[in-house]
């Protein structure tokens, strides 16, 4: 068996090793020093799945903390009040369809020597809005070709009945009271019906 032999240094072998060996860990340690100063600005692989996740939950805290403040406020859609007065029956011409009210609430106003009455401007096959063709003397429906006498009946088209009459009245003042929510119709026999027309 070989015996093992042990290396001894002298003193300034010995001091020399340890003077090389701090040389190393200081040039070591310089290196690790610059290295980290270098890599200061890059993320590594945690860092990024770190901040992706805050970024993500951060995200879903606003956006459900955003919901719950949608929901104090409920949406409403604002109509305009189905009754309106629409001036004096002076105001209109005795043979005449007048569409100034036709916009806003979606009627036509005609005179006739005696009465007037209000026609509700729906299609009554799908529920376009008609128009008044003053030179044919007819409601024409620009969708599927529905037409309707100046009365509101229907004569040609798919249109299945007349379109309806609103609610008119005089009022105490002497103009018209129009009401959109109230309505007649004629294959019912609610024409003749007292609000179907007034009487001037």
């Amino acid at each position: 068996m070989a015996k093992k032999v042990e290396k001894t240094f002298t003193k300034e072998e010995a001091e020399k090793l340890h003077s090389r060996r701090r040389g190393e860990q200081r040039s070591e340690a310089d290196r690790r020093s610059r290295d980290k100063v270098r890599m200061a600005g890059v993320w590594s692989r945690r860092d990024f799945f770190g901040r992706l996740g805050w970024t993500g939950f951060g995200l879903f805290a606003v956006t459900t903390v955003l919901a719950g403040m949608r929901s104090a406020f409920p949406r409403i859609l604002f109509k305009p009040d189905s009754t309106f007065k629409a001036g004096f029956p002076d105001d209109y011409a005795i043979g005449e369809v007048s569409s100034k009210y036709k916009k806003d609430f979606r009627v036509w106003i005609i005179r006739q020597p005696k009465d007037i009455y209000v026609i509700y401007a729906k299609c009554t096959h799908l529920g376009c809005t008609p128009r008044w063709l003053k030179t044919e003397n007819k409601f024409k429906c620009p969708c599927h070709g529905s037409g309707y006498y100046k009365s509101g009946v229907n004569f040609e088209g798919p249109a299945p009945r007349p379109m309806e009459r609103c609610r008119v009245t005089i009022g105490e003042d002497g103009q018209l009271v129009v009401d959109t929510a109230i309505r007649y119709r004629q294959e019912r026999g609610e024409w003749t019906k007292p609000g179907s027309f007034a009487t001037v």
